[in-house]
């Protein structure tokens, strides 16, 4: 795992996702799941791009259940968007490394 993901669990996930100073994308996956280990390499090429004004984590759904029972998590791997706390967007599946910069570079490009 690249070193600038974070790695959480529901102790830290206030902390380190709804109290962040800036917009965080969440990795929900788990080391059983195929799709999340065939997509964790695009959200790493992610980090080191956009590392700077995005923090990213990633949160295994087997150890910590609460914070996907949280937030209505039904398959993996779903990349979830978070902005001063709230949710505002969320990729479920496999996607393209273009659909998810889309998705990154308009939550930037809110203010």
């Amino acid at each position: 795992m690249a070193e600038d993901i974070l790695e959480i669990d529901d102790i830290t996930f206030d902390a380190e996702v709804l109290k962040s100073d800036k917009p965080v994308l969440i990795d929900f996956w788990a080391p059983w799941c195929g799709p999340c280990r065939a997509i964790s390499p695009l959200v790493e090429q992610l980090a080191d791009e956009f590392g700077d004004k995005i923090k990213f984590v990633k949160c295994n759904v087997d150890d910590n259940p609460i914070s996907p029972g949280k937030y209505g998590i039904r398959s993996i791997p779903t990349l979830m968007f978070f902005k001063d706390g709230n949710v505002v967007d969320q990729v479920i599946g496999i996607v393209a490394k273009s659909k998810l910069e889309e998705v990154i570079n308009k939550i930037l490009n809110q203010s």
